[in-house]
């Protein structure tokens, strides 16, 4: 990102704020032989969120990236177990297709662990993970909570990513403080620092592109160390500036919304526009149809802050989106969207 000024931390500890000698030969010591095998060096990943986004990414670094131990957390038991059934089908699925063997589908199987507390991680028995990736929903508030109590339990050496796929990467970073800090201390100016957006795309297990996402106080170390994650998980990484809606949702969006106000206007019925879409364009599906499996309410908000922080007319928007999310018309997740499912 031009004109910008990044960080330099000390590549052997990546964020390590001691300087000791004991603490830097036990880092080496540790990542030795990891490293050797693992260009990551991801022995430990924490992934907040055990729905779609979180679970396919789980399942793509246990399986692909070959992480030693994935942590899945969620608050709810419910949904925590409705996730962890959900890769144990994806993997049985994945073996009768013959594209992985049953043996690879336990050993990913088996680096699997559902975790119920974000504290659960940094109190895990071989100590803190890596990288935690925050795949929770698409909500200001409740990201900078997660970061926050993430920085509260972990160690500055851990990378925290977020999964957002429009919100200020950078904003999201700067909850990354211990409580209390002060503004000259490690705490401030490396907690920051080891944070970067990872937004991964759905399907996981299918989509081949992650969008890396630098927070303006993202040191290289971590986005070098972030890249080779994702490319270890089977991804293409592209790089997108902290701007609204990054690359990927600053395309996608208006296109859906576009479509939604061309249903909502009459312009066409929901069938022609997607037809119009998939058969004259060759999309493989028509965007009403992207919308419903992408979430309505998701779109809702991708497009709520584009317009909140461009300020661009062209970003409103349509207001059947609005009133199909009032509806709980979310799409595919809640069975009825603009079809029925």
């Amino acid at each position: 990102m031009g004109g910008y000024h990044r960080l330099s931390l000390p590549p052997e500890a990546v964020l390590d704020p001691q300087p000791a000698i004991a603490r830097s030969i036990a880092l080496k010591s540790q990542r030795k032989s990891v490293r050797m095998s693992i260009a990551h060096g991801i022995t430990k990943l924490g992934v907040v969120g055990a729905g779609q986004m979180g679970g396919g990414i789980a399942y793509v670094a246990a399986l692909k990236a070959q992480v030693p131990h994935v942590l899945i957390c969620d608050a709810s038991p419910p949904a925590l177990a409705k996730g962890i059934s959900f890769l144990e089908k994806l993997l049985a699925k994945d073996v009768s297709k013959g594209k992985i063997t049953q043996q690879q589908a336990d050993a990913a199987r088996a680096r699997l662990m559902p975790v119920t507390t974000l504290d659960a991680f940094a109190e895990h028995a071989d100590g803190p993970p890596q990288m935690v990736i925050e795949a929770a929903t698409e909500n200001l508030p409740v990201k900078l909570a997660i970061f926050r109590q993430l920085a509260a339990s972990l160690p500055l050496s851990t990378i925290l990513a977020t999964n957002t796929s429009s919100i200020s990467v950078t904003k999201i970073a700067a909850a990354a403080v211990k409580e209390g800090a002060a503004p000259d201390s490690d705490d401030a100016r490396l907690g920051p620092a080891r944070s970067l957006g990872l937004h991964f795309f759905n399907p996981v297990p299918v989509m081949s592109l992650v969008e890396l996402i630098p927070a303006l106080q993202t040191s290289p170390e971590v986005i070098a160390r972030a890249r080779a994650f994702a490319q270890a998980c089977g991804k293409t990484v592209t790089t997108s500036q902290d701007t609204p809606g990054f690359v990927s949702n600053r395309l996608l969006m208006p296109f859906i919304n576009e479509a939604v106000l061309a249903l909502e206007q009459g312009i066409a019925s929901r069938e022609d526009i997607d037809t119009t879409l998939k058969l004259g364009m060759g999309h493989p599906m028509g965007p009403l149809t992207l919308a419903d499996f992408i979430g309505l309410d998701t779109c809702l908000s991708i497009m709520e802050v584009l317009q909140r922080e461009t300020g661009d007319s062209k970003y409103r928007p349509a207001v059947l989106l609005g009133r199909m999310v009032d509806a709980g018309w979310l799409g595919k997740k809640s069975g009825k969207g603009f079809y029925e499912y």
